[in-house]
């Protein structure tokens, strides 16, 4: 393990609501924020990879997404039925949603300024790639650079998920622990792919810092809603200035590997990392090789 600081878990009063957060590295450093993806908890952002990261010259921030392990769950708002917000969208009108993921970019946005940072590096996985996509759209000013990790345009000609996952995504997990854990690795195995090594106790242990840190089904409904919703962002991304860094799995089975093409070909100047046998998760046998591409591109 590398010896570098990390913070105890802390609060920023952020567009509306608690994030927390946790820091790591020097704090004199350049920041860079880590967003992670749907339903997913900052402790995914594995701290021996932050840890990793903050030795390459960063302060790394991971938080949670609004509705998401410690930060503000937004319990008042409706949870969406995803069948009647997918009905809407084919008859081509715009669903009633809580909230949007502009909303949750302009979380982050906050965030760094309750922090304190004018800019950061900015690194989404999945969703919090197409949140990243987002920011750098909307608040350019607010990124020195953008990674977008196993994302997408929301172009909906894209190929779709696998059947497999795609019953993971509609399939609640159980709520009691040993139900939540099996499901949370079994679920992770097939999320990386058959042939990329799974380190099975680390991902007990994501599993078992999630349960822990508390679980919110409806939270995970209301992102899933703005996902779906977000609509394509394939024009948009053609105004993106930002240096962007685009990494995928060549086996990702979510959102396969002409997501990561489509996404580079939008965005102009952007590079492109295929990572051969990756699927749709970061397991260990992968880190030394995203945290070098972020390395080299956030300058």
């Amino acid at each position: 393990m590398l010896n570098i600081s990390r913070s105890e878990v802390e609060f920023a009063r952020a567009n509306g609501i608690n994030i927390a957060y946790q820091t790591f590295g020097d704090k004199d450093a350049s920041p860079l924020i880590l967003i992670m993806g749907l339903g997913s908890q900052m402790v995914l952002w594995d701290g021996e990879f932050c840890r990793q990261l903050a030795a390459g010259g960063y302060r790394v921030i991971r938080f949670d997404n609004r509705d998401i392990g410690l930060s503000t769950k937004l319990d008042w708002m409706q949870v969406p039925d995803s069948a009647a917000v997918a009905s809407a969208l084919q008859r081509g009108e715009v669903p009633a949603l809580p909230y949007t993921l502009e909303d949750m970019a302009a979380d982050t946005a906050e965030l760094l300024k309750a922090l304190g940072y004018d800019w950061a590096h900015i690194v989404g996985e999945s969703m919090g790639g197409m949140i990243g996509q987002i920011m750098a759209i909307h608040f350019p000013e607010r990124l020195r650079s953008l990674t977008s990790i196993m994302s997408s345009t929301g172009n909906p000609l894209l190929p779709p998920p696998s059947p497999e996952v795609l019953e993971i995504l509609y399939t609640p997990f159980p709520p009691d622990h040993d139900g939540y854990v099996e499901s949370f690795v079994r679920a992770f195995k097939i999320l990386s792919g058959p042939a990329m090594p799974l380190n099975e106790t680390l991902a007990r242990k994501w599993a078992e810092q999630t349960y822990k840190r508390g679980l919110n089904p409806a939270g995970v409904a209301r992102q899933f809603a703005a996902i779906m919703a977000a609509g394509d962002r394939t024009e948009k991304l053609k105004s993106i200035s930002v240096p962007t860094l685009v990494i995928h799995g060549e086996a990702d089975p979510l959102l396969p590997v002409e997501c990561g093409l489509a996404t580079a070909a939008a965005i102009p100047g952007s590079r492109l990392k295929i990572i051969q046998e990756m699927g749709h998760a970061l397991p260990e046998a992968v880190w030394s090789q995203i945290v070098a591409e972020i390395i080299r591109h956030a300058v």
